[in-house]
Order: structure tokens, then sequence, then C-alpha cells
């Protein structure tokens, strides 16, 4: 897991080669202003989905890790609430294939507050439960990335 400022995202670009082309539709594209819903960037090696979400206190929260895909998560209208537990603690769980995920019971060990201006990477290894928001609704981006 990496939180940081988008401003040190560039920083980040040699861990994944498809990271180079987060960085360039980042700063090609007003994130503010994209339409909810899923783009297209590379196939299905790169997209990113831009979504309202519903704020979930940490209990109603869930836990869930990728096998197939990297999360850059970038919250947008409020600070963001982001649980992790690394997936080595977790319980094994059914995995969902076609949707690349897995979700588990429980809360996470600890939890960070991600704000507008900022960005949170989730790897395979990273149990996350987004989401966490004292608003209703929060809208933000995350971009799916081909391990």
């Amino acid at each position: 897991m990496i939180i940081d400022s988008i401003n040190n995202l560039s920083k980040y670009e040699a861990l994944n080669p498809r990271f180079s082309k987060v960085l360039e539709y980042i700063n090609s594209h007003d994130l503010a202003q994209q339409p909810e819903g899923k783009q297209v960037i590379d196939g299905s090696d790169l997209f990113v989905n831009f979504s309202l979400a519903k704020g979930k206190t940490p209990a109603e929260a869930k836990l869930e890790s990728h096998n197939e895909m990297i999360d850059i998560q970038i919250p947008l209208s409020c600070t963001e609430v982001m649980g992790y537990t690394p997936r080595e603690d977790l319980d094994e769980q059914p995995y969902n294939a076609e949707k690349d995920i897995t979700f588990y019971e429980g809360m996470a060990q600890q939890y960070v507050a991600v704000k507008p201006g900022m960005f949170a990477i989730f790897f395979p290894q990273d149990g996350h439960a987004p989401c966490i928001a004292d608003d209703d609704v929060i809208k933000k981006v995350i971009f799916k990335v081909k391990c």
C-alpha cells in the first residue's frame, strides 16, 4: 500500500509499466469533471472508474483484495478513510475471478485518511476497506491497473 500526494505519483512510475499511462491520463483530463462510469485507457489492462460511492462506517466497509489488478484510488469530493490489513493476515475466502475480488469478514487493522489531492495504491497483497466517510456520497476515481 502506498499513500501520498497526487503531486508525487510520478515517483512511483517505475513500479508498473502502465503507471505512466495513468499519469498521462491524469495530466490530460480534469478528473472532477468526468462523468460517472468506466473509461477504457488500454483495453482490459488499464481502465478508470469514476464513481459516486455511499459513505460507510468502518464497521460497514468490507475488506477486499484483487489478484489481477492494482487499485489507484483518488478521492475527489471529501476525505475518504481507507482501511488496511495485509492479505497474509486475512482468512482465506472465496475469490470471484470474473470480478477479480475477494471479500473478507471483520474490520481492518489500520485506517488512514486520504484527502482530495492524495491517492492510495493497493497491490494484490493489500487488503483494503474503501469508502469510509462521514459524507453520504463520495466522488472518487479508481484506476484499475493490470499487475
